[in-house]
């Protein structure tokens, strides 16, 4: 056998430890999360929570109020926590989970804090009889830390309604992306006024201590996972640009070196938001994937020029001074759980699935990569997939081409007459012994993912990963 082609995969002791890695931190995640909010079931109730709910007057309305502004605030801080690259939950669920998640907590904190508004202004409104208008005026005016959450729930109702697909469809992501990051600051000034003026916390040193701990905590983990981590890191590293050249048509490929890269520990399959320190708008952070197995000092990125963010990788000047955050995703080989690798990528979304066929382990025929463009000319990582194709008999099938109008959303229009189960099973001759690696825009991935499900491959093991937020 050839020295370039390695056995079959079969799951090692390593890639099992990395599992069970994987999902204890993800039991410590769950575990965190489930005990603050305990906690603030116990402030709720010990409050005088569940009489008051019963008692059918103004106090149930305010209860009500309590309870909806203690579980808002609550989620808000966790909706920060979930995009501050906090180790615990990077590793507990992953990016796309975790991205997930954000966009779920972040609606249900939204719609909570404004039930919160309007039932703690109808309860004290009916307990001092007057006017809600009116009631709501003297919160602004008259209680302290109102003025201040007055202006962080107007800078979250904007960032809430820019959130929205339809709003941001056809802005910008780094136009987006800033006015998205002024959701911080509002949950900063809509916090603290819970403590100066709420019920729960009036009078006791410990659920004021909790609370401002808690907060405290937060906000430093922006400031530690988010800046001073990754820029110490990548300083101490002097990460470079050592060369940038074209990919295909519509795709550019950055080559980095630095000093001990291997100790970022970076996988096959795994990304980096990069800032590329090269005039006004470095900082603004682009997530990309590592798109050649890492080796050496060396760390490779390919995307394809569809904004002003990639636009400008391609004038990118050797020398030029890169930070990363990362490595960040569970797209990797511990995911595997053995048997044929079936590989589909769209557009930039191929580069992470080569990384990985340059590290795995596969006999000639035992791994088949599926590529999706708008055109030929627009295909990237040629070069690599071809030597893989060479030197350890990778299958890959090509479909190029406008997506079709009819069958599978996923397939070419060339294809429109294949339903996209019955493509893989041809392709593929035991889908159900696959593991099944997917890439490329949200949407598309959830077709391709239904089709893969169809033709008998195990939701467990279709391995994605998501870049957006």
């Amino acid at each position: 056998m050839s020295s370039s082609v390695l056995p079959p995969q079969v799951p090692s002791l390593r890639r099992r430890a990395r599992r069970d890695g994987r999902d204890a931190w993800r039991l410590g995640a769950v575990a965190v999360i489930w005990a603050t909010s305990l906690v603030i079931a116990a402030l709720w109730v010990s409050g005088g929570g569940v009489a008051a709910l019963i008692a059918h007057d103004a106090e149930s309305l305010n209860t009500i109020g309590r309870l909806t502004g203690l579980v808002a605030a609550n989620l808000m801080l966790y909706q920060v926590l979930l995009m501050a690259r906090v180790p615990l939950f990077e590793r507990g669920f992953g990016r796309a989970g975790m991205t997930r998640m954000h966009r779920l907590v972040g609606f249900w904190s939204f719609w909570l804090m404004l039930a919160h508004i309007v039932f703690q202004t109808l309860g004290y409104a009916a307990a001092q009889g007057v006017n809600g208008f009116v009631q709501l005026w003297q919160f602004v005016w008259d209680y302290p830390g109102m003025l201040l959450a007055t202006a962080g729930t107007l800078l979250l109702i904007a960032v809430v309604v820019l959130s929205l697909r339809r709003v941001r469809a056809p802005m910008r992501y780094e136009s987006w992306h800033l006015l998205h990051l002024y959701g911080y600051l509002g949950v900063g000034l809509v916090v603290p006024h819970m403590i100066w003026t709420g019920a729960d916390f009036d009078g006791s040193v410990l659920a004021s201590a909790y609370w401002w701990t808690l907060w405290v905590t937060t906000a430093a983990a922006v400031i530690v996972f988010r800046i001073i981590r990754p820029v110490s890191r990548s300083l101490a590293l002097d990460l470079r640009v050592a060369a940038v050249e074209r990919d295909g048509a519509r795709g550019v490929t950055v080559r980095v070196r630095g000093r001990g890269v291997q100790r970022l520990g970076v996988l096959p399959g795994q990304f980096f938001v990069w800032r590329f320190v090269d005039g006004p708008g470095w900082m603004r952070g682009h997530p990309f994937s590592v798109s050649s197995a890492p080796s050496g000092d060396a760390l490779t990125l390919s995307a394809q020029l569809v904004g002003d963010g990639t636009a400008r990788l391609t004038r990118l000047r050797k020398g030029t001074r890169v930070l990363v955050e990362g490595p960040f995703g569970t797209m990797t080989g511990a995911s595997r759980t053995g048997g044929h690798l079936l590989m589909i990528g769209a557009g930039a979304g191929i580069a992470p699935l080569v990384s990985l066929l340059e590290s795995e382990p596969y006999a000639p025929g035992e791994a088949t990569l599926i590529t999706r463009d708008h055109s030929a000319e627009h295909g990237m990582r040629r070069d690599a997939i071809a030597h893989l194709v060479a030197t350890r008999g990778l299958r890959h099938a090509d479909l190029p081409g406008p997506r079709s109008p009819a069958g599978s959303p996923w397939l070419p229009e060339t294809h429109s007459a294949w339903a996209g189960d019955q493509l893989i099973r041809w392709l593929v001759a035991d889908p159900a012994d696959c593991d099944a690696y997917i890439c490329g825009p949200d949407g598309w991935m959830a077709a391709v993912g239904a089709d893969l499900t169809a033709a008998g491959v195990s939701d467990r093991r279709i391995h994605t990963e998501s870049f957006t937020t």
